[in-house]
């Protein structure tokens, strides 16, 4: 392809990009979540932090450069923008500028996919690891080896970004199996990667060859929240020599299923993220109310103990409290909201955005977001979504079902059902419900309706293409 031809192509990419990232534009500055403090400090301090893998804030690293983080989600668009002419090509019967730059502007009007891309967190990752699953796994021939080779080194690298991606990827794995068993290895190659990723950033960081040295603190503290974990600790201590078992019955009770007769929980706020980061729970302080450097890295040896003591204990009610979780992220918490009020951003965030110049941290404070305006500026344009998910998902399950003989058709239907199942265990079941986790993905139900809508309209499969 010569540059001529090529340009079309660049600028439709860049322009849905672009278009994608609007709420950042809208803030005058790209949205921040409390967690994104801590990406930032990936490159800013000496400590590689024991709750989040070692790869989203380098990989963002490359392009602000403790600058600017404006390049950050103008990469993040151009990145979705992208796989989604990718997969245009692949599962729409073919693309063109105009056709991306409509979807691009549907999915920007429509759905919650913006204010993914505009944040400067891994969920963004999500989406895109899910996209290049179904790529390598079922469109495989419409991609260059180039492109191809670029999708398994962005799966890799996406999929590590976050824990929950790995589950999901392996739930895809075996969905690829439908386009047989070749398929399923290209599929591999970016979890893979991501593994390795993973074992050896760990390994170098904490001295510990594993893919999550400290994530049973969270399964643990959401086994406490839905109740079987405080039964554990209860029937086990003080034998166990746990430290938790000094706050064993009242100190715990809190934290547990009657956690919001204790306290008003808002909607974002589950008594398992109470438990993990407040400052005066038992996570956080001793027994003597002395604070406890890195409580859930310090606690993670006996959250292994709780974990494996109380799925042994309670097997059937850990199960129930798991699927109950999976299908409340799955159904409830799909919609924008628990990343736009000022207080989703905190206080720490400035300080490392202040480590960028004194002109950045004032652009940032400027903003919609930190002045807490955002809800109020996107309250009007939200009412549709739910609505247009709704439409998304009865659409692509009808176009699915017609086109179920078809292995591509049903691939990214099918595709697209289990990547939102996966992440919604992943995230709901291990870590709780929370809609930020939802509308990173669910989006996609739209697009993919788009997708097979404009595959039937195109008659590639009537012409035998």
């Amino acid at each position: 392809m010569g540059l001529k031809p090529l340009a079309p192509v660049l600028a439709s990419v860049l322009v849905g990009g672009l278009m994608l990232a609007w709420p950042a534009f809208l803030a005058g500055y790209p949205l921040l979540f409390s967690d994104s403090g801590a990406f930032l400090h990936q490159t800013l301090g000496p400590l590689m932090l024991w709750d989040k893998p070692w790869i989203y804030g380098p990989a963002a690293f490359l392009f602000h450069w403790h600058s600017t983080l404006w390049p950050v989600v103008v990469a993040q668009g151009v990145m979705v923008s992208h796989l989604l002419w990718l997969a245009l090509r692949a599962f729409g019967g073919g693309t063109t500028p105009a056709r991306h730059l409509l979807l691009c502007g549907l999915l920007a009007a429509l759905t919650a996919l913006p204010f993914t891309v505009a944040l400067v967190m891994p969920d963004v990752f999500t989406p895109a690891v899910l996209l290049c699953a179904l790529l390598l796994g079922f469109g495989r021939a419409a991609l260059s080896r180039g492109e191809a080779a670029w999708l398994c080194v962005l799966g890799a690298v996406g999929t590590a970004a976050h824990l929950s991606h790995l589950p999901l990827m392996g739930a895809l794995v075996v969905v690829s199996l439908l386009a047989g068993w070749r398929a399923a290895a290209r599929v591999a190659v970016p979890v893979a990667g991501a593994v390795a990723l993973l074992l050896v950033t760990n390994l170098l960081g904490h001295g510990r060859l594993s893919l999550s040295p400290h994530g049973a603190t969270f399964m643990m503290a959401r086994l406490v929240a839905n109740g079987p974990g405080l039964n554990t600790i209860d029937a086990a201590c003080p034998e166990a020599g746990w430290a938790l078992c000094a706050f064993k019955g009242p100190g715990l009770d809190p934290y547990g299923p009657r956690a919001c007769i204790y306290r008003r929980c808002p909607r974002d706020l589950l008594p398992s993220d109470i438990f993990l980061w407040d400052p005066a729970s038992p996570i956080n302080r001793n027994e003597t109310g002395r604070p406890r450097d890195f409580g859930g890295r310090a606690l993670s040896g006996e959250a292994r103990e709780i974990v494996r003591a109380t799925i042994a204990r309670e097997p059937l009610a850990v199960a129930l409290d798991a699927a109950r979780d999976t299908l409340t992220q799955l159904i409830f918490r799909n919609r924008v909201g628990d990343t736009l009020e000022r207080r989703h951003i905190g206080e720490g965030v400035l300080g490392h955005v202040q480590a960028f110049g004194p002109e950045e941290a004032a652009r940032f404070q400027a903003g919609a977001h930190w002045r807490g305006d955002m809800p109020a500026l996107v309250a009007p344009l939200l009412w549709v979504q739910e609505p247009v998910l709704l439409l998304g998902a009865i659409a692509l399950a009808i176009l699915g079902w017609r086109g179920r003989r078809n292995r591509l058709v049903l691939g990214l239907a099918l595709g697209i059902a289990t990547g939102l199942l996966a992440n919604a265990f992943a995230t709901g079941a291990l870590s709780g419900p929370h809609d930020r986790y939802g509308a990173r993905v669910a989006w996609l139900m739209v697009a993919g309706a788009f997708l097979l809508a404009s595959r039937a309209g195109s008659g590639v499969d009537r012409r035998g293409v």
